[in-house]
């Protein structure tokens, strides 16, 4: 089943495989995004749905690229799959949005994040941005020294940093519960002023698969895992349904600590720092806030790792220079795919503000997404004989269902934020020319 370009080697078990899927989708979304979502929507269980139907798209999509993992594990996720079944230049723009959009903005969001809350708590607050833009740019260099030294160092940064991760959440969720302030009846308690309209709640609705957004990670490193017929689904869909689980929880901690319209007031990003506070006061706060930073960290590191595997197999391919191919050494990394991705995503980190950033990645993973499970059918009719040691279940009902849903949201995303969906848009596109440029520099080989 290994590709015969898959150089990297494989030693990334189930419990590593899981930490990656889990620190690459608890990250910032589900500590920053249900303030946006409150100031917009103003009621408390129209949050909760929104959350719980994020899972269920989240959970089709795990379904659908555990079957692509299987038949296809080698590095890169969808950019493999994309090229398998539409082409080079569908699996090129997919590898250029993953470096300009998908995994870099990614980075750039969670590491301003990151930088949130760190100055809520640290004895040097200051009051303009250029300490925060320092401690965001400082967590991506630091974590991008640890991967560069190959996937011995990487993979246990990985699992040091779930494991505070899900530590944070649990402390949360525990401390709320047996020592918080809050109270149940802010279920009940509704914004008067708002009234949410389609446009509104598919807004809301990129904010949750933003914060979803990860329950891929383990496709990227499938040419790095042992025993992937029976690893990859199960690290994909076992991790997809924690966090669906964990993040419903989440949710229902913040209402339960402050009414909706608390929750959307300024400041709305560090939400969960406002939960704290009302919750358990300035030592829980502070506490708190230093474990979700840790956790946090964890996310900015699963993509450091993750995203650099396109580009290798972009390279392998010769979609790309071959230097980002080359793993030196004995850490057998792809260190120059590593290093380009931490530069732009520390341009982006210079150049924009996180919820301009939530938008415009978020609009175009979701296209991709929808065109890699739109590759399970393609493959599935073009390669009948492909060996698929995973099924997807309900077929064709999973994968059409997500589809459907990734349509209309884009739809949504455009007609309500188009200038955050324009751009998202604009980028894709712009990868053609360069495509088109590469093919002849090269002698336009690639098929």
């Amino acid at each position: 089943m290994d590709s015969p370009r898959s150089g990297l080697p494989r030693r990334i078990g189930i419990f590593t495989a899981g930490c990656l899927l889990v620190s690459n989708v608890v990250g910032s979304g589900i500590f920053t995004t249900t303030g946006f979502m409150a100031r917009d929507l103003g009621d408390p269980w129209l949050i909760l749905a929104i959350w719980f139907f994020g899972a269920l798209l989240a959970l089709a999509g795990a379904l659908s690229y555990s079957e692509l993992g299987t038949a296809l594990p080698v590095a890169g996720g969808e950019y493999a799959y994309l090229r398998r079944a539409y082409g080079p230049l569908v699996g090129f723009l997919s590898g250029w949005t993953s470096f300009t959009v998908g995994f870099s903005a990614a980075i750039a969001a969670g590491a301003m994040s990151f930088a949130a809350y760190l100055v809520q708590i640290a004895p040097f607050h200051s009051e303009n941005g250029s300490l925060s833009t320092g401690i965001a740019l400082t967590l991506i260099w630091v974590v991008t020294g640890f991967h560069l030294a190959g996937a011995g160092s990487g993979g246990f940064l990985q699992r040091l940093l779930t494991i505070l991760n899900i530590g944070a959440m649990l402390i949360l969720v525990v401390g709320a519960l047996m020592l918080g302030k809050g109270n149940w009846s802010h279920f009940s308690l509704s914004a008067p002023d708002i009234t949410p309209g389609f446009g509104t709640t598919m807004v809301s609705l990129i904010f949750v698969t933003y914060a979803y957004s990860g329950w891929n990670a383990a496709a990227y490193v499938a040419g790095e895992i042992v025993d992937p017929g029976r690893t990859i689904p199960r690290a994909m869909i076992g991790g997809t349904l924690f966090v669906g689980l964990l993040y419903l929880v989440v949710n229902g901690i913040y209402l339960y600590a402050l009414p909706v319209t608390e929750l959307g007031q300024p400041p709305i990003l560090p939400v969960a720092n406002k939960v704290a506070a009302a919750l358990l006061g300035s030592t829980g706060t502070l506490l708190v806030t230093a474990l979700l930073c840790l956790s946090i960290a964890g996310a900015v590191s699963a993509m450091v790792w993750a995203g650099p595997r396109v580009y290798y197999a972009m390279a392998q391919d010769g979609l790309i220079p071959s230097l980002f191919a080359k793993t030196p050494g004995m850490q057998q990394a792809p260190i120059n795919a590593i290093l380009l991705q931490s530069l732009w995503a520390s341009v982006l980190i210079l150049s924009g503000s996180f919820e301009r950033l939530v938008i415009y990645s978020g609009t175009v993973l979701m296209i991709f997404n929808a065109l890699a499970v739109g590759a399970l059918l393609i493959l599935r009719r073009q390669e009948p004989t492909l060996p698929r040691p995973y099924r997807t279940p309900l077929y064709p009902f999973v994968p059409a269902f997500y589809l459907l849903v990734s349509t209309v949201i884009v739809g949504a995303a455009l007609y309500e934020r188009p200038v955050e969906g324009g751009l998202g848009i604009a980028t894709v596109l712009a990868g053609t020319p360069l495509y088109l440029l590469w093919r002849r520099l090269s002698g336009g080989s690639h098929s």
